[in-house]
């Protein structure tokens, strides 16, 4: 037991402290998916946007290899089912896009903010946390359970791109994943990075760097963390997950967790898990870093309509978030590198919801200005 122990001290530390590089990054070369969409909406500017595909990209290519190598089993992550819950995906997706406009940014966003001052992103911290307890296990569960997620398609090889790939030209569905990680992976890369004017460090950095650390916590989830017969219960086990799978970054159910782990502090069942210790990792990282180049400050709500956007938008993104199982990180970043179909539906549909917030937003201020 001691060497369980020991090992789950060392998956929590790792989590925190590639969580914490995630948090410096992000908030030194201002990554955001919400920030990328804008950016494209209003100046027609791709750069974020690349940034966010290169780091999809890179996180691919990890995972790829990370399976190949046998480091770790793509079947026992987070992402890996034998259905697709394509409603959930998109019902959940588009709350999340639509949420995130309202509330400022995606849930990695909201924990940047936190970091550097910003006193908003803790309400919608709270909100969403307490909105994405409730689509874990309370009240919008039960309609989440009820309605959305029965409604899905059996693939029985995985509902991942390596499962159509078999059933178009035979052959084995994990392993065709795999090949089809390095090939959409390398493409992506290629593609990104002979943009001249894109090939910038921060650019760089942003994009590799976070796509790095997805994949340093999954060989940390799926490799360090494995344990092939538990003591207790003689069983194959990853240590310090809250799902009991394979994980690496997303911020949604963390932030329900965080907060359960918080209230219910005295009860010994509820303990550290790698999610809890990635927000807590990104909200410290961000806070060095705005310390250390001058840009922590304290920011609050400009009037009662303001709050009211950001706790509307807390409580889409979580609610949203669970919903599609997963934010722009976890559905994005983590979920694409799996190439799980799940994924790219969950992604297109965040994107939709916040194209369509952005260009609401944009509708509602022009009559004002001219």
């Amino acid at each position: 037991m001691n060497n369980i122990q020991t090992i789950t001290q060392e998956v929590l530390w790792a989590f925190f402290l590639v969580s914490l590089a995630l948090g410096a990054i992000s908030q030194r070369t201002h990554f955001c998916t919400l920030g990328a969409l804008s950016d494209i909406v209003h100046l027609e500017d791709w750069t974020r946007a690349y940034q966010w595909i290169l780091a999809s990209a890179t996180a691919m290519l990890g995972f790829a290899f990370l399976s190949d190598i046998a480091a770790i089993n793509p079947a026992k992550t987070l992402y890996a089912s034998n259905r697709l819950m394509w409603l959930s995906a998109i019902v959940g997706g588009l709350m999340f896009g639509y949420g995130m406009v309202n509330a400022s940014g995606c849930g990695n966003k909201t924990l940047v903010r936190i970091g550097g001052g910003n006193l908003k992103s803790l309400v919608v911290f709270l909100v969403m946390g307490i909105s994405a307890f409730a689509t874990l296990k309370g009240i919008t569960a039960v309609v989440r359970a009820q309605y959305l997620d029965v409604i899905a398609f059996d693939m029985p090889t995985g509902s991942h791109v390596g499962s159509l790939l078999s059933s178009v030209m035979g052959g084995n569905a994990q392993h065709l994943a795999i090949y089809a990680g390095y090939t959409v992976g390398l493409i992506l890369l290629v593609f990104t990075l002979s943009r001249k004017d894109f090939r910038t460090l921060e650019n760089v950095i942003a994009g590799i760097g976070v796509g790095a650390t997805a994949i340093i916590l999954w060989w940390v989830s799926g490799h360090l963390g494995f344990i092939e017969e538990h003591p207790e219960t003689l069983e194959s086990v990853y240590l310090a997950t809250n799902s009991g799978r394979i994980e690496s970054l997303t911020f949604v159910a963390p932030a329900a967790y965080l907060l359960d782990w918080l209230l219910f502090f005295s009860d010994t069942t509820k303990v550290l898990t790698a999610g809890i210790v990635s927000a807590l990792g990104v909200i410290a990282g961000s806070c060095a870093s705005a310390l250390l180049n001058r840009s922590f400050r304290w920011e609050g709500f400009a009037d009662v309509a303001d709050l009211a956007r950001h706790l509307v938008g807390g409580v889409l993104m979580g609610v949203g978030g669970v919903t599609a199982m997963g934010c722009t990180f976890g559905q994005g970043v983590s979920g694409l590198s799996t190439l799980s179909l799940m994924s790219f539906v969950a992604v297109l549909s965040i994107a939709l919801g916040a194209i369509s917030a952005l260009k609401l937003q944009a509708a509602s201020i022009e009559p004002c200005t001219s």
